[in-house]
């Protein structure tokens, strides 16, 4: 492989790397009571690893909702919550971003009180109806608050059609550099792919809630 195909690989998986770590930094980032002294011991919480489902999705009663659709306010109150949104109508020429900016405070609001959270979503941004995406993909992120842990995983993820994620440079790389390759895979092995599984801090009100 070129040095600078494999540039673009490697730019193309800090791009998705980037992106994984600022959803799921803001999906937990909703007010909590934290008491250091309190916490379960350290050991108890492992560090960065790859994507896993959380314990309770098995147990998931989801709901779903279409382009631009607000969720009912009681949902707030569902623990665990797990919601899957559409946001492939992310377009100008047909009213579909401003629909989605009108409907996303309230998808948002509908998460933060929850101690256990699972989304799926399904993302296209583009300038116009059929047009070529600006960006795209399909994501999943979850935090357990009492378990201490969160989650976020994109697939098929596109940059004007061009696939970016850390998959892309494990695929790159693996003919040249095998074991940099396998480190990485860790966290994404098909193009447009990337993931992990991370620590949260103590939360005090959901270890109560148990």
């Amino acid at each position: 492989m070129s040095r600078p195909r494999l540039r673009t690989a490697l730019l193309a998986a800090a791009l998705a790397a980037a992106a994984c770590a600022t959803t799921v930094s803001s999906a937990a980032a909703a007010p909590a009571v934290t008491a250091d002294a309190a916490a379960p011991a350290a050991a108890t919480v492992s560090g960065p690893g790859p994507f896993t489902e959380p314990d309770f999705a098995a147990t998931c009663a989801w709901h779903r909702y279409g382009e631009g659709e607000q969720p009912p306010w009681w949902l707030a109150f569902t623990d665990p919550l797990c919601v899957e949104y559409s946001k492939r109508d992310i377009t100008l020429d047909n009213g579909g971003a401003l629909r989605f900016l009108l409907a996303e405070p309230a998808r948002i609001a509908a998460s933060l009180l929850t101690c256990r959270y699972y989304q799926k979503d399904h993302w296209s941004v583009q300038s116009n109806t059929g047009a070529l995406p600006w960006v795209a993909w399909d994501g999943q992120y979850w935090w357990d608050r009492t378990g201490r842990r969160a989650g976020v995983r994109l697939t098929g993820f596109r940059i004007d059609g061009v696939p970016v994620g850390i998959g892309d440079a494990v695929i790159a790389l693996r003919p040249r550099y095998p074991e940099l390759a396998d480190a990485l895979a860790t966290y994404g092995t098909a193009s447009g792919e990337s993931g992990f599984t991370t620590a949260l801090p103590f939360d005090l009100r959901c270890a109560l809630a148990g």
